[in-house]
């Protein structure tokens, strides 16, 4: 990126002209799509000002203001008049999608810039699509950083890390055990061995899942709470954008112009409400619930010990075909349950889930017990 501050003129003359067409292009419809247009040109003029004020903290002269669209712009605006918006909406998404990616590689730019225009090009795509109040999207329902908002039940991901730390262990020692197993039966290996094999199994995998989960977990809250550290510097340095962007938000929840304004201003009177309320709607992020990396490291140590252990029982009380035969049968009913499970809280249906977690179970068992009868007898 060029070091010379009068790159800024660029910007400043795109967020100007930008500015001038949405606010010509608004003269050419009424409503809703008046109104987003306007919106637009308001949010195109804040980035114009950041730039005056970059211009001017650099000394570079700034020139006029224009008072003209571009032949280009022009253009557009007649075919509106003419033909309607419709005709040059596809014109308008392609632009700001071209544009989309201006700041960010700009390290003067402020951090919403990058969002602001992404947004630009999905007012015009929800016009395309014919969306009944089309409207700025959040930075969050944009999609993209935080995704859209979660219909989250298990906020600390320890239902989540349950579930796939019983279903890892099951398959993944259960595919150890009928390894050894496959090579014990053909001679070459004891029983102890098995379930040495089956207990080593069973701790590794346990250990490494928590130590897996725990810095999963830990990472993604530290990323969630530098995500809220940067709304609450927003909040302190554009309390203005703020509210228009909370405003917005209501709005595309269906509220009209003047009750999303009165909602967001009474958000906006308190600044811990407000920073609480932007996290919410903004980032997608519950505050008070961004997860326990220890909670989610125990859950997944312990799901996947209970899991893993199902096929080593059976060798702590028997001996040879008899354990091996347990094991199958207590590995195969586990699978089911798991699976069922699975199905059930996914919603994706009991049978289908319990036959999936079963044939990939019974998969890797069954290519892992080759495995080990083939060693066993070129070792036997």
């Amino acid at each position: 990126m060029s070091k010379d501050p009068k790159r800024f003129l660029h910007y400043l003359e795109a967020e100007r002209k930008a500015s001038l067409l949405y606010r010509a292009l608004a003269e050419t419809v009424t409503g809703d799509r008046a109104d987003a247009l306007i919106e637009l040109a308001d949010i195109e003029d804040a980035h114009a000002e950041h730039w005056l004020e970059k211009l001017s903290e650099y000394g570079v002269d700034i020139p006029a203001a224009p008072t003209e669209l571009d032949p280009a712009d022009q253009r557009l605006v007649n075919t509106a008049r003419a033909t309607g918006l419709n005709s040059v909406l596809g014109t308008l998404e392609q632009n700001e999608g071209a544009n989309a990616g201006m700041y960010d590689e700009e390290p003067e730019a402020l951090d919403s810039m990058s969002d602001d225009e992404r947004e630009h090009a999905e007012v015009f795509r929800s016009m395309i699509r014919g969306t009944a109040i089309p409207t700025i999207t959040s930075r969050a329902t944009a999609a993209p950083k935080g995704g859209e908002p979660w219909h989250r039940v298990d906020r600390s991901g320890a239902v989540r890390a349950a579930v796939f730390g019983i279903s890892d262990g099951l398959v993944s020692n259960t595919a150890l055990v009928m390894g050894f197993a496959g090579a014990s039966l053909n001679g070459s290996l004891d029983n102890s061995t098995v379930l040495f094999a089956g207990l080593a199994g069973l701790l590794a995998g346990s250990f490494s899942m928590a130590a897996g989960e725990y810095v999963s977990v830990a990472s993604q809250r530290d990323l969630f709470r530098r995500e809220i550290e940067m709304e609450a510097i927003e909040l302190r340095d554009k309390p203005e954008e703020e509210a228009k962007e909370l405003e917005l938000i209501y709005r595309a929840k269906g509220l009209d112009k003047a009750l999303a304004k009165s909602v967001s201003d009474k958000i906006m009177s308190d600044p811990k409400t407000a920073l609480d309320t932007l996290a919410r709607e903004e980032l997608g992020l519950d505050p008070d619930q961004l997860g326990s990396p220890v909670k989610v490291a125990v859950s997944s140590f312990i799901a996947f010990a209970i899991g893993a252990s199902v096929a080593v029982i059976p060798y702590t009380f028997l001996e040879g075909s008899a354990a091996f035969f347990t094991a199958i049968a207590a590995a195969i009913i586990a699978l089911c349950v798991v699976g069922g499970v699975v199905g059930r809280l996914s919603g994706r249906g009991i049978v289908f889930s319990a036959t999936r977690q079963l044939s990939w179970g019974v998969g890797a068992a069954t290519i892992t017990y080759a495995v080990g009868s083939l060693i066993g007898v070129s070792t036997g």
